[in-house]
């Protein structure tokens, strides 16, 4: 049987190969071409492009080398987009959205119908610019890990988006999703293939989880501790090979 840690290191590297709209063969030099087919990506663009790009300057972040990382900690109820130009360095925090909405519990997502916001590492596989929430990003839930620890049918189709309401799902309102979605386009137009999300019930240090010592899910959130980590101190986002040697 994987361990915990195997599991997570899958879970980072896969990506849907079912979804109509998968990155998956995706030509990154034409992805904002496509995008700007639609006319909600058209309008965020021609609305807050402007002051999105000077947001990205006064970081000195070139939208032309972007490369994003997003990070959700239930117990804040916010979710974080950290940034950097490709192959310079440590991710910077960019800029905090609040939830609009939340649902669940501290906790993994382990069946359909529960509620609960997933907990693990994710990345974005689907960007649908026709969302019932305006716009959305699809986060590959579920993983190998979801699979392996979940119920038979783990539920699926987890989403951040617009609006303001959730039934498992990260809703960051309408105008946060056009900042985040035009992010995320532009880090995959400048060839980022994997934009990863990590979701955390909250900090996973030794004092929060100590606070929780007799939750049913200590083993399942120490599983998350080295992830967490080893970003916090080094603004960097842990490999799955390390993942595996992280036992």
């Amino acid at each position: 049987m994987l361990s915990v840690f195997q599991l997570f290191a899958q879970g980072c590297t896969m990506s849907s190969t079912t979804a109509a709209d998968s990155l998956i063969g995706k030509n990154p030099a034409a992805f904002w071409k496509e995008q700007l087919r639609f006319p909600r990506v058209r309008a965020a663009q021609a609305a807050i492009g402007p002051a999105l790009a000077t947001r990205l300057r006064t970081h000195s972040l070139d939208s032309k080398q972007l490369e994003i990382f997003i990070r959700m900690i239930k117990s804040r109820a916010e979710l974080e987009v950290w940034a950097r130009n490709q192959g310079s360095g440590p991710f910077q925090l960019l800029e905090t959205y609040p939830l609009s909405a939340t649902s669940g519990t501290l906790g993994p997502k382990r069946r359909a119908g529960d509620y609960q916001v997933p907990e693990g590492f994710y990345e974005i596989d689907r960007f649908n610019p026709k969302s019932n929430y305006h716009l959305s990003l699809g986060l590959n839930y579920p993983n190998a890990a979801d699979r392996a620890l979940g119920e038979p049918n783990p539920g699926g189709d987890i989403f951040i988006h617009g609006g303001a309401a959730s039934i498992g799902c990260l809703p960051i309102t309408d105008a946060g999703i056009e900042e985040v979605y035009l992010l995320a386009v532009a880090a995959r137009a400048a060839g980022q293939a994997v934009i990863p999300v990590h979701l955390f019930p909250f900090a996973i240090t030794e004092a929060e989880l100590a606070k929780r010592r007799n939750s049913p899910h200590q083993a399942f959130w120490r599983g998350l501790l080295p992830g967490y980590a080893y970003f916090e101190q080094h603004h960097e986002v842990m490999g799955a090979g390390a993942l595996v040697v992280a036992r």
